[in-house]
């Protein structure tokens, strides 16, 4: 299998390290939050054309519907066909960005830094000896995912959700859903936002 394929397997859903976990965030209109208490229904939209294939593909739209399909039915919403009015309607968008990172390390104690320590495994360029500290270099691919809900009346975005996180190469089916399950749930537990005491 070719290294894009295995990345599709991949996408958006794996964390940073063991310790670090998946980065996500959201925001809202801050108008609209009584609105989003009501919701009950929603609908999915439509997924974007002549985008990334990587990305957008009838597989990844699967998993990521099917982890907020899940979740949402957890909590009492309704999944309905667009044309049957829904409260709300769904979109994701997902992007793969070419990363650099680098890190010097001191090697005050005069242990040696050998590539097969490297925990990523990825391609990485090292330099220097004798104990002078070494930047260890990393190239890796950041996946990022992107939950929208937008007023089905309104037609606005009232409510965003976003997960980063470092891709890997070996990904089977069932973990790949299993992480997107996981980026899913951390942003929808934010949804809807609780109204602003006073």
């Amino acid at each position: 299998m070719s290294l894009p394929l295995r990345l599709v397997g991949a996408l958006l859903v794996l964390g940073f390290t063991a310790c670090s976990g998946i980065k996500t965030s959201t925001n809202y209109d801050p108008n609209a939050v009584q609105a989003l208490g009501t919701f009950r229904t929603y609908s999915w939209l439509a997924m974007k054309d002549g985008a990334d294939t990587r990305i957008y593909n009838p597989i990844i739209q699967s998993r990521v519907q099917q982890a907020v399909d899940q979740e949402l039915a957890s909590r009492g919403y309704k999944k309905v066909e667009p044309g049957e009015n829904p409260d709300f309607k769904i979109g994701w968008h997902g992007a793969i960005q070419d990363k650099v990172e680098a890190e010097t390390i001191n090697r005050f104690y005069g242990y040696a830094w050998d590539p097969w320590y490297d925990p990523f495994y990825g391609p990485v360029a090292y330099g220097g000896s004798g104990l002078v500290p070494e930047t260890v270099i990393r190239e890796y691919q950041q996946g990022t995912l992107i939950l929208d809900v937008v007023d089905a009346d309104s037609n606005k975005l009232v409510w965003r959700g976003s997960a980063q996180t470092r891709l890997s190469e070996n990904m089977n089916a069932e973990k790949s859903q299993k992480l997107i399950n996981g980026a899913v749930d951390e942003m929808l537990e934010r949804f809807p936002p609780e109204p602003k005491k006073r």
